[in-house]
């Protein structure tokens, strides 16, 4: 039996995890985070992308059919991009959106999502934990 394939991906001014507002994102880098994560699922091959430019994540996630599952944190572009939003649809894979913050305790403007619902879950304000929580629901 083959290991499920999950890919994480990650939008803008996530590669500052660990150095950007620590009050609300921590200080753990994502990358230090996702080798405890393989530890902690060895049974589970995860991928990793994260970009800051939009059409580049489009262009991963149109890519994406070959995995198990997807838990994406697009970031800001959660709440503007449309055109993620369409390239989620196109999958059929489940698909689980992550914010480390709680984007509902935060400005208005963060309280929409594009992308919500063509995800089949949405995990906010567990910190990086929430994407430990994605990963168990997926396997």
């Amino acid at each position: 039996m083959s290991s499920k394939k999950i890919i994480i991906i990650n939008g803008p001014n996530l590669n500052l995890l660990g150095q950007r507002q620590p009050e609300i994102y921590g200080n753990v880098s994502f990358e230090d985070f996702l080798t405890n994560l393989q530890h902690e699922f060895p049974e589970i091959k995860i991928d990793y992308i994260q970009s800051n430019d939009e059409g580049e994540l489009v262009t991963k996630i149109q890519n994406c059919a070959q995995y198990d599952g997807m838990i994406i944190n697009a970031a800001a572009y959660s709440h503007t991009s449309i055109a993620i939003a369409d390239s989620l649809a196109f999958l059929k894979i489940p698909i689980i959106e992550v914010h480390i913050s709680n984007i509902f305790a935060r400005e208005s403007f963060r309280h929409h999502s594009y992308i919500s619902a063509h995800c089949k879950a949405v995990i906010c304000g567990l910190g990086l934990n929430g994407y430990s929580v994605a990963l168990q629901h997926l396997i």
